[in-house]
């Protein structure tokens, strides 16, 4: 079989194949904990489900314009001048499949072959595949003072003559870290001058602790113009529990709004009617899910930083967002991928691999399930890793007997 040289180019999603390993097992009936999922387990807003059967029940389920229903396109519009601050209009505003699609069409429209997208490390498993599904050149930012929060120094040293765009996601999948408003400011006010293309994938920017308050980078941006280079990407899939129904958008400038708009015309076609009048719903409706969902986050994230504190050389930052830990496990083993196989193997216990996120070494936990799961979870790992855990260990009824060093 002939396949593309971009085909060949391009890895299998880890974290998609993780949630397909961790339904199999369930599936079998194995008492697998998921601590690698990136997806919430409250339930979807009640309006937005309201929503979605009423679309169904309708009978008038049919095409969509390409860029999104007027109504869906009029609550991103408002959206984005309540949390934004910023008033656009509708030729500013694409709605997609999904955060990850209004991402992929973002590039489709700004890249040439070769050129290059900047990211800081550590970056999303998905930033380096789409770079090059468009024929682009990923560039991976480490911090060189070793932590999660970028440094302008650290991305203006590799800008070249060929990057066309940065990434930055704050706060970050999988540190949690929300980078700073010095450095969201620096960026913003850099790409500018440079000519460079700033896409915020602001996924989570609603999914923050301790008090800490949403970063805007509008604040920062002098051309907001039609020149505007800055395209800001949001979507309802974390913040109101809402992954399945697949609904994100873009807020660019109308010249690069509509160039996106004819790729995913052609691409896709408009999402589903059925789940753009769901996400109408969530956005208009009561705004009290979000909250509760970032409470039991939040305190979610205490209970399992409190749980890695009992480990012996685990060092973990104390996340500041989303519903991710990502911890350093190389005392145990400096391969991730090893580390997160025995893991599973052993004791039926999904964990991500640092090295998809460009810092091998670490492990990605989820905070997204219930307590007794991260719990659960954290005892099964320790018993795996910790050569003074106890020499058995119980699951449900069945028992353990540790057979390693």
């Amino acid at each position: 079989m002939s396949i593309s040289q971009i085909a060949r180019s391009i890895g299998e999603s880890a974290t998609l194949k993780l949630n397909e390993t961790a339904a199999i097992l369930r599936a079998k009936g194995d008492p697998v904990i998921h601590l690698g999922g990136g997806e919430p387990k409250t339930r979807s807003p009640v309006d937005a489900v309201v929503a979605a059967a009423g679309a169904i029940n309708s009978g008038e389920v049919r095409y969509t314009p390409a860029d999104g229903i007027p109504a869906l396109k009029q609550a991103i519009i408002r959206y984005t001048d309540d949390f934004y601050h910023r008033k656009v209009e509708p030729e500013n505003v694409i709605a997609s499949g999904g955060a990850k699609q209004a991402i992929m069409v973002c590039l489709q429209a700004i890249l040439n072959p070769q050129e290059e997208v900047i990211f800081p490390v550590p970056y999303w498993v998905s930033y380096p595949e789409m770079v090059r599904l468009c024929g682009g050149v990923p560039v991976p930012i480490p911090s060189e003072d070793g932590t999660f929060y970028p440094r302008l120094a650290d991305i203006e040293r590799r800008v070249t003559s060929y990057t066309k765009a940065v990434i930055i996601n704050s706060p970050n999948n999988p540190s949690g870290a929300m980078y700073s408003e010095q450095f969201i400011a620096e960026i913003v006010e850099f790409c500018e001058k440079r000519g460079l293309y700033l896409i915020m994938d602001d996924i989570y920017h609603r999914l923050i602790f301790d008090g800490k308050r949403p970063i805007n980078c509008y604040d920062y941006a002098k051309d907001l113009g039609e020149n505007s280079r800055l395209v800001v990407v949001n979507g309802v899939s974390k913040q109101y529990a809402m992954t399945g129904f697949r609904i994100g958008w873009a807020v660019a400038s109308k010249k690069l709004t509509k160039v996106m708009i004819n790729i995913q015309g052609h691409q896709t076609s408009g999402p589903s009617v059925v789940m753009q009048k769901a996400a109408v719903a969530a956005l208009e409706g009561v705004q009290s899910p979000v909250e509760n969902l970032r409470l039991t986050l939040e305190n979610n994230r205490n209970v399992m930083m409190a749980l890695l504190k009992s480990f012996d050389g685990v060092k973990a930052t104390k996340p500041d967002g989303t519903f991710y830990c990502f911890a350093d496990f190389s005392y145990y083993d400096k391969d991730s991928t090893r580390i997160a196989q025995k893991i599973l193997d052993k004791v039926l216990v999904v964990v991500v691999p640092g090295v998809e996120f460009g810092m091998e070494g670490y492990l990605r936990l989820s905070t997204c399930g219930s307590i007794k799961d991260i719990k659960d979870g954290i005892e099964r790992m320790k018993w795996v890793l910790d050569p003074n855990s106890p020499n058995e260990l119980y699951i449900g009824d069945r028992k353990l007997v540790r057979d390693w060093s």
